[in-house]
């Protein structure tokens, strides 16, 4: 029994939180109707609120409206009696006593706010995107740190003469190291390309300076 009274008592709970703003909003309004009068003759209620007319005169009223969206008409009231009705609709509306067309009186209907949407709900997923973005930096850091350490210290130096010597430009960067690691840094570095054409151009100007030597040489020897 107890654990039912319980989740009854939850339910309630979770049932009054459940309610719109408007139906939350909405309040009873007490109209008199004394000294052949409404009192109060003017009135402003939400949406969804009751209003209860009660007659304080010896002689019988009634409400009927004469303006507004919708039309109300209360049955004949005696001293001591009450009518009430509940305004759903947002509008202005006039009504009067049949009885007394004097009795004259106005009530403002006023439309009740949208609900106000729950902030908490929505939080939850922005927050799972942040805890997941720094754990997945490191990783990408990781893998590409090995590759920016693979390129070599020691730049290759452009040669300056066709005859630059390749060993001595190698061997200077590489001063401070021990000799085991001088010589297999000079043997694992390939030769670069551009001496090697440097010293294929440089060849073939040295031959072909030989040849134009050696034929100015004959005509100058047999020449008379």
């Amino acid at each position: 029994m107890r654990g039912l009274l319980r989740a009854a008592a939850a339910l309630a709970l979770l049932a009054v939180w459940l309610l719109p703003s408007g139906q939350a909003s909405a309040a009873s309004y007490s109209v008199a109707m004394k000294g052949y009068a409404f009192s109060p003759a003017s009135l402003s209620v939400p949406a969804g609120s009751t209003v209860t007319w009660t007659n304080y005169d010896t002689a019988p009223h009634d409400v009927k409206t004469t303006s507004g969206p919708l039309s109300i008409h209360s049955p004949m009231l005696n001293k001591g009696q009450s009518w009430s009705f509940t305004f759903t609709t947002a509008g202005a509306y006039g009504y009067v006593c049949t009885v007394h067309p004097d009795m004259t009186a106005g009530i403002t209907v006023r439309a009740a706010p949208a609900p106000a949407p729950a902030p908490a709900r929505t939080s939850a997923a922005p927050r799972e995107h942040m805890h997941s973005t720094p754990a997945r930096t490191p990783s990408r850091t990781a893998h590409s740190a090995p590759a920016m350490t693979m390129p070599s210290t020691s730049p290759t130096p452009t040669p300056t003469a066709p005859g630059a010597a390749v060993p001595q430009t190698a061997t200077q960067p590489a001063a401070a190291q021990p000799p085991a690691t001088q010589s297999a840094a000079a043997t694992a570095r390939p030769l670069d390309p551009l001496l090697v054409l440097a010293g294929l151009v440089a060849g073939v100007a040295v031959l072909c300076l030989l040849l134009v030597g050696s034929r100015t040489s004959r005509a100058q020897q047999e020449a008379p």
